[in-house]
Parts: structure tokens; C-alpha cells; sequence
């Protein structure tokens, strides 16, 4: 369902008042991987690596400089932050059904729709659909941002940080959810996280990045049982033991 063929995005810091140029800042460099449909795809990294990037080109926000990337099908994307991701003066039912207003659909078909996908994430229409984002705790405005991502139903989802920002009690009915929405709907994730232990929990294959550059790939038990790249060992070292 995706392939990407040697991506590369690279950023020019221009010229300021007490600046002067620098060098370009290779985001992503040289990146290549595929993800079968329906499988997940994790992408674990520090802050920095490049990894919100390769989100932001899988979905078309940003063009590649070189290199090639493929979808076959519909693409939506799930912020880090619901909050920020939803706007504050527009109510549940609009920010749901705006994906569906703006393909041109009925006003019944748009309603019928929010109703749908609210349900998904095991949320009661009736009671959110005419309110706004600040009534509603973190977890359920990350559900909230994923019915919005799955109105339209899309083939392939990118999920970008998409519990990171939530409490530990609220993470795993997030990605307890986005399990059951992905076999439910067949999609294909590629799941970016700086969390091995959500990498592995969720993923079918992992990447590790490294300053725009993909340093290994593996299943999840290979990167954790016998990590080949000195990075992959320094980020198991890193977690905290229980």
C-alpha cells in the first residue's frame, strides 16, 4: 500500500537580520520502505529525526526534493496534539463532517456520516455533536480527531505521536481503539512514535531514524531480541526499566 524509493527533503535556513545562510538541514535523506496492506508500520526516532516529516510527505503537506513515494488509495493523518489539531470555534459535528463538505456531499449524508464514525470511536453523537473541542478531555479529542481522519475512509492512515501527548491511563484505550479500527476498516499505519514500547505493541515492522536516515528495519521482536545498529541498542538502553 506504500512505498517510498530513496526520499529525500532537505530545508534551507535563509538569511536573517543577524544571520547568514546555512547549511541545508536534511530532514529526510535517502529513506526507503514499504508497508503491506493493512499492516503497521512503526517509525521510532528522538525528536528531530526526521520522523514528523516523513508524516507531512506520506500525506502530500510537503513535496519530496528526489526520490519517489507511493499510496495506493485515500491518505489522512492524525496529529500529535488534538487540541491544536481542532478548531476551537467549530463544533464536533462540523470538524467531523468537514472532510465530507468539502467533497461536495448532502447535508443528510454528512450528518449520517459524523454519526457513523463518532460511533467508531465509541463516542455517543447525541452528546458531543454540538459542542466544541475545550468540553472535551484529551482522550476523547484524540478520538475525535481520528473520526475526522476516518470520514472520508481513507485506505491508509498516518498517525503522528498520536497518544504522546495523552496520559498514561488514556494511551492504551487510544491504541486499544486504532487496533480495533484497523482490523475493522483493513487500513495500512504507519505509526510514529519516539516510544519503542508503543512501537512494538502496535507495529507489524519497525524503522529506526537517525538524523533523516532510516538505520534499521526489522519486526518488532528482532529490533528488541537483536538490534543490529548501535542507535537501536542506545534507544533500548534508554527505556526505563520497571
Amino acid at each position: 500500500m506504500i512505498e517510498l524509493k530513496n526520499v529525500k527533503k532537505y530545508f534551507h535556513p535563509r538569511r536573517g537580520i543577524f544571520s547568514s545562510d546555512g547549511d541545508s538541514v536534511k530532514a529526510v535523506d535517502g529513506v526507503s520502505f514499504t508497508v503491506p496492506r493493512g499492516k503497521t508500520f512503526g517509525l521510532v526516532g528522538e525528536s528531530g529525526c526526521g520522523k514528523s516529516t516523513i508524516a507531512k510527505l506520506i500525506v502530500g503537506i510537503l513535496e519530496p526534493d528526489s526520490g519517489e513515494i507511493k499510496c495506493q488509495g485515500n491518505t489522512d493523518i492524525v496529529f500529535q496534539d488534538p487540541f491544536s489539531s481542532l478548531n476551537p470555534r467549530m463544533t464536533i459535528g462540523d470538524i467531523v463532517g468537514e472532510p465530507l463538505f468539502i467533497s461536495g456531499q448532502k447535508r443528510n449524508e454528512i450528518k449520517a456520516g459524523v454519526k457513523r464514525m463518532l460511533s467508531v470511536v465509541k463516542l455517543r453523537s447525541a452528546e458531543c455533536i454540538d459542542k466544541y473541542p475545550h468540553q472535551f478531555s484529551g482522550g476523547e479529542r484524540q478520538r475525535i480527531a481520528i473520526a475526522r481522519s476516518l470520514v472520508r475512509k481513507p485506505h491508509i492512515l498516518v498517525l503522528d505521536e498520536p497518544v504522546s501527548s495523552l496520559d498514561v491511563s488514556i494511551q492504551a484505550g487510544i491504541l486499544n481503539l486504532l487496533k480495533d479500527i484497523q482490523e475493522e476498516m483493513y487500513l495500512t499505519y504507519v505509526f510514529i512514535t519516539h516510544d519503542l514500547r508503543v512501537a512494538e505493541f502496535m507495529s507489524d515492522a519497525m524503522g529506526v531514524m537517525k538524523e533523516g536516515t532510516l538505520v534499521e528495519v526489522a519486526s518488532p521482536r528482532e529490533i528488541y531480541s537483536s538490534p543490529k545498529d548501535g542507535y537501536t541498542r542506545q534507544l533500548l538502553d534508554s527505556i526505563p526499566k520497571l
